[in-house]
């Protein structure tokens, strides 16, 4: 359930039999469990608009809201909160609800489902992946993964940037430069010698304006169709491909779709045609231009920020050449006319802020019905303070394929430091799973819109708030399930996945703590995928890690007997699930043994 929400509706409607005011109840969970569970705060607002006492107002809210059978006491604190002490018995009956839901843990569907698509990753055609591409598609794909959990029919789209001017310097200059036997499909480093022949070419057509005008020229020739000229742009998307679905398969991250900027090429006249119907915008110096204090002046809505820029939103240069502000329109056509989405959420980083908000403002005045979201996020930083460094000292390009290789072998290290033993031939699958699920972690438990520093001695870890230290407290109970299934009191084998029903006990603090944070779970799961912010599922895996460790140490589990035994096995099988399914939602993998 989500107990959040369902306390709000019961405090709303204490509220208005206390006050008769429709108001919210302003839940929040307590920094201090020794003052409860909960603190309905909405009685400081209400004393306002009542011009009444905020703490009589707090007490009448108190005698209702304790009425309800979750509530247990609620006590009113300072210049007017309610405390409130959830019942233990309530508690533990929607532990046992959980318990029972094998394949969704207590975690309620949506009931308005759309249908939503997450534009993520996108990377260039003909270039590696480097460590700027790891926010993206990371937080991209647990943004699917969330909101798939939740009920909503979600496309993962790759829109990759795989048409314009560098497609024509790469044909030059491959006919020039380019050695089949390194480009071929059996080629070792297809993308290697891509970059090899661009970085040439790039170079040539600096200096050379006959170098340069061929390159416009093949380009041209390759947007109105030549066959030769496609042909082998079909060979540089192929040969990327290639490359890419490594290190994807590393991620565990997939895609629904690989729309390219290409695939749109054809609608861009269209969107033109469409901008200047409409009057939104004007030639300007032979460019396209949308100049948005004229918009406003023709008595359209024009966002007040977008008032403020003195550059015009170039939708077509003057050589003709089409821009992303023109693909994207495109795009977003495709996706409300044929995807027949809802929603269009794009996960690129805050720099792209201003771009992304003169498009969805075209959008709306091309009357495209369509939720359109920007889920931008912060820069990865050193241990300097300073954006990582996307190339190394001799100015190569820090691939990400190199950043996961590094992880793996940082974590096969650091197990071997903490004295973890693995048996020889899941040592490789070990650190693997570890290494890049620590990466992923460090990331995702950040606030998205934040910078964060990348540290690897704090990453791969198996003390704190760290992926490895979350993998390892679901590797600990898999491991008390093997032990239950060996002593004398299991007379069937305990199966986590599949436990019988059972009667919760929360008579110890430390079994009503882990209790409380287990009924969280789907509250946290439908903030996460509404607010688009993963790093509340990582927040709440650390939280019931560090609650089944204390009830662990408190709390005798397997000498324990009869219905206190049961009850705790059931509460472990409960964290136990949750842990791996919030990490599954954050694309993180998990291992029985550790």
């Amino acid at each position: 359930m989500r107990i959040e929400t369902f306390l709000e509706e019961q405090g709303r409607l204490a509220v208005k039999s206390a006050t008769g005011q429709d108001a919210p109840a302003l839940i929040r969970p307590t920094t201090d469990s020794t003052h409860g569970d909960y603190q309905l705060n909405g009685a400081m607002a209400l004393g306002k608009r009542l011009k009444s006492s905020p703490r009589e107002i707090a007490a009448a809210i108190a005698e209702h809201v304790v009425r309800e059978p979750a509530v247990m006491s609620a006590e009113v604190a300072g210049p007017g909160f309610v405390n409130l002490r959830l019942d233990s018995a309530w508690i533990a009956q929607r532990l046992a609800d959980g318990l029972a839901d094998v394949q969704r843990d207590g975690v309620p569907e949506v009931e308005a489902k759309q249908r939503i698509v997450v534009d993520f990753s996108s990377p260039n055609i003909a270039k590696q992946m480097h460590v700027g591409h790891l926010r993206s598609t990371i937080i991209g794909d647990s943004i699917c993964r969330l909101l798939r959990f939740v009920g909503h029919d979600v496309t993962g789209d790759n829109h990759l940037g795989d048409w314009g001017t560098q497609f024509g310097l790469l044909i030059v200059g491959m006919r020039t430069w380019g050695d089949p036997a390194l480009f071929g499909k059996d080629a070792q480093d297809p993308i290697g010698e891509l970059e090899r022949v661009y970085k040439l070419a790039s170079a040539e057509a600096k200096d050379n304006g006959a170098f340069a005008q061929a390159a416009r020229d093949e380009l041209k020739k390759l947007q109105d169709g030549d066959p030769e000229n496609h042909a082998l742009w079909e060979s540089f998307v192929a040969a990327t491909r290639r490359s890419l679905d490594q290190v994807y398969d590393r991620l565990g991250v997939t895609f629904d779709l690989w729309l390219g900027e290409s695939t749109y090429h054809s609608m861009l006249p269209g969107v033109i045609d469409s901008l200047q119907k409409h009057d939104l915008s004007r030639e300007d110096a032979g460019a396209e231009c949308v100049f948005w204090g004229e918009v406003a002046e023709s008595g359209k809505e024009v966002p007040k920020e977008l008032l403020r820029q003195k550059e015009p939103f170039i939708v077509r240069k003057k050589d003709g050449a089409y821009l992303y502000s023109s693909t994207d329109l495109a795009t977003l056509q495709y996706r409300k006319d044929t995807l027949k989405a809802d929603r269009s959420v794009y996960v690129v980083d805050t720099r792209q802020g201003l771009h992304f908000k003169q498009v969805f403002a075209l959008a709306r005045l091309l009357d495209m019905e369509l939720g359109l979201e920007h889920v931008g996020f912060g820069t990865v930083l050193g241990t300097d303070g300073k954006p990582l460094r996307t190339r190394d000292a001799s100015g190569q390009v820090v691939t990400l394929a190199s950043l996961l290789d590094e992880a793996e072998r940082r974590a096969a290290e650091h197990m071997v430091q903490e004295g973890i033993r693995i048996p020889e031939d899941q040592k490789a699958e070990v650190a693997r799973v570890v290494g890049i699920g620590a990466v992923k972690y460090a990331d995702l438990r950040q606030n998205r819109s934040s910078d964060y520093q990348f540290d690897w001695d704090k990453m791969i870890s198996f003390k704190g708030n760290a992926g490895p230290y979350i993998q390892y407290a679901y590797a600990r109970i898999r491991s008390l399930f093997r032990k239950a299934n060996t002593v004398e009191s299991a007379a069937l084998a305990l199966d986590m996945d599949d436990f019988p029903a059972t009667q919760i006990l929360l008579d110890q603090p430390e079994e009503r703590v882990l209790g409380l944070c287990l009924v969280r779970f789907g509250e946290q799961v439908h903030q996460a995928s509404e607010q688009h912010l993963p790093h509340l599922i990582a927040d709440h895996l650390y939280n019931l890690s560090r609650a089944f460790s204390a009830f662990y140490e408190a709390c005798p589990v397997l000498k324990s007997k009869g219905p206190q035994q049961q009850s705790r096995l059931a509460l472990a099988a409960m964290t136990a699930r949750q842990l791996r399914r919030g990490l599954s939602l954050l694309g993180i993998e998990v291992l029985d043994q550790m």
